[in-house]
């Protein structure tokens, strides 16, 4: 299938900004929790500089990489912490590790706002079928682009949030699993993360093959709330 450089375009930039809010979301997190170290490295900002200079490959050139190859930017990026900090202060993380996931289904709202409230005034409308980045019609070329752009948002960042949310390392679900432990569990549990980083690879093969099995189902029922009285499957 060719790739449509206009969509790629619009998931590049989408990536790049949610991934800036995600990782300044931890950054920030972990700054109200007692740990500056992403604060000092310039991480709790939703400038991509900082974020980019932190990881030049899996920020920027993967993502423009792949968009380029195949229609759809593969990335990665990271905040920086102290571990020692969060196997003192399990909880803390915890809830660090939750900010990141949180921002995006943040963004997920919001777009889903501006789905719901351009469909209402008239400038959107709820097309015949959906899928992936194409959530809605615009009542004009130029209110078209708008919604391909809202449509991104929401696509893009429903699939970060679902996918990091998965209890598997090194996602960000993983990391927030010791707010369901005892304290000294939790400080055991990052304590073995810590000393089996091959548990990451694995990690990242199951989770991608769940978030296959999982996503649709879940975008759908989302999509759903956007148009009442319109069901999408």
């Amino acid at each position: 299938m060719p790739v449509d450089y206009a969509d790629a375009a619009v998931y590049f930039v989408v990536f790049l900004f949610s991934t800036t809010l995600h990782e300044a979301a931890h950054a920030w997190a972990a700054l109200r929790g007692g740990d500056p170290t992403a604060y000092h490295g310039g991480q709790v900002s939703l400038d991509p500089i900082p974020h980019i200079r932190r990881e030049p490959v899996g920020m920027l050139l993967l993502p423009l990489f792949t968009a380029v190859v195949s229609g759809w930017p593969f990335g990665y990026a990271s905040a920086p912490y102290d571990p020692e900090w969060a196997e003192r202060h399990p909880t803390r993380a915890a809830l660090m590790a939750l900010a990141g996931p949180a921002a995006n289904l943040l963004l997920v709202l919001i777009a889903g706002l501006m789905l719901r409230v351009g469909a209402i005034g008239g400038v959107f409308y709820a097309p015949q079928s959906v899928d992936f980045g194409h959530l809605s019609e615009g009542a004009s070329p130029g209110w078209t682009i708008v919604a391909r752009i809202v449509s991104g948002f929401f696509s893009v960042n429903l699939l970060l949030a679902v996918l990091n949310l998965l209890p598997l390392p090194p996602l960000d679900g993983s990391g927030a699993l010791p707010l369901l432990m005892k304290p000294e569990s939790g400080r055991a549990y990052r304590r073995f993360l810590r000393a089996s980083p091959f548990l990451g690879m694995i990690g990242i093969f199951v989770a991608w093959k769940l978030c296959e099995l999982l996503f649709d189902p879940i975008f759908f029922a989302v999509v759903n709330f956007v148009y009442p009285g319109v069901t999408y499957g």
